[in-house]
């Protein structure tokens, strides 16, 4: 079985980032939506960047912030990939040069994807937020919901060390992304939670 690959989200504080990194993490995800409890500045982000080593991806999270906002954060932020939680258009996301994730709303009714929905994106993010509302709120969404999809899809929504197990064997995404699931408060990483989702990934991957 492929290896599933792990993003850790929301991440604040460089002592959750050195576990994600003694965890073989694949990417962290630093949010830049003002509204959110996990919102991060410039000073704090290039922090965080830089004690990520070489193998990590950063990618930096907005959701509906006008392009010069983007711009100018990642003309200081040195991120590796974008991530749109809103109802950003294909032709706005691509437009700042980095590659990037789209977040698809699953919760509710949820959304039709199909494989022309953001074609240059790297892979779509199934989330389990509704329409317009931002992710991050622990809930899990049908999974039974998405379509077969030939592109990579990244798993998140509800996410935890005791049902990513199930996630990986039932949806058999690219990778599964996290944050509430492994958090004590808002915007505070739990080392034990961290540490079980991990080895739960990997166990699965092995079987």
């Amino acid at each position: 079985m492929a290896r599933t690959r792990i993003k850790f989200c929301g991440i604040t504080q460089l002592e959750d980032l050195q576990v994600a990194v003694d965890l073989g993490v694949d990417a962290i995800g630093l949010v830049f939506c003002p509204t959110s409890p996990r919102a991060i500045n410039v000073q704090q982000a290039c922090m965080l960047i830089d004690r990520c080593g070489p193998f990590i991806t950063s990618v930096g999270l907005f959701m509906n912030q006008d392009a010069g906002t983007i711009s100018s954060l990642i003309d200081k932020v040195p991120v590796d990939m974008l991530q749109f939680h809103g109802d950003e258009s294909e032709q706005f996301c691509c437009s700042f040069g980095l590659p990037y994730l789209k977040s698809v709303a699953m919760g509710g009714m949820g959304q039709a994807v199909s494989e022309s929905d953001y074609a240059s994106a790297s892979a779509l993010l199934l989330d389990s937020n509704e329409l317009g509302q931002p992710g991050g709120s622990g809930k899990q969404f049908n999974w039974q919901n998405i379509p077969a999809l030939e592109r990579p899809i990244i798993l998140a929504g509800g996410l935890e060390p005791n049902n990513v197990s199930d996630a990986i064997k039932q949806v058999r995404p690219y990778a599964v992304d996290v944050s509430s699931g492994i958090e004590s408060v808002k915007g505070k990483k739990d080392i034990n939670k961290m540490k079980n989702f991990v080895t739960a990934v990997r166990d699965t991957d092995e079987c």
